[in-house]
Parts: C-alpha cells; structure tokens; sequence
C-alpha cells in the first residue's frame, strides 16, 4: 500500500488503471502477464540474492586473510 502512496495514487485512479490494463491485454492474458512478472521477480531476487552470498563470501575471506597475516607477525 505504500507504493501506492508513494506515487500518489488515489482510490479513482488504481480502479481507472485496473480498467485500462484490463482492456489493453484481456482477461485472458492478465494471468499469463501475472505469472511472468512473478517469474520475473523471481530470478531477479534470486540473483540478487546470489550477489549478496559472493560479497559476504568475499568479504569473509578478505577478513581470514588479514587474521592470517596478524598471526604470521
């Protein structure tokens, strides 16, 4: 609901909207153009989620490597 807000949509405007999509695509093809936003949103949280895993990796390796060196002294 926020997101609504945040681009000052008002009650009048998101059913205006519902209706133009509705006649644009058909009731036939909104589902199909759900599941793949769905999909889409998906694998873009999943990568984004793999990114997050590498940089975490990355940095714990980065901080092994200075604890290293420190024993080494």
């Amino acid at each position: 609901m926020d997101l609504i807000l945040l681009f000052g949509l008002g009650g009048y405007e998101i059913i205006l909207a519902l209706f133009v999509v509705l006649l644009l695509f058909g009731g036939k093809k909104i589902p199909e153009l759900m599941r793949g936003l769905g999909k889409g949103i998906r694998e873009f949280n999943s990568a984004r989620a793999t990114i997050e895993n590498e940089l975490k990796e990355g940095m714990r390796e980065e901080d092994n490597k200075k604890i290293e060196e420190k024993k080494e002294e």
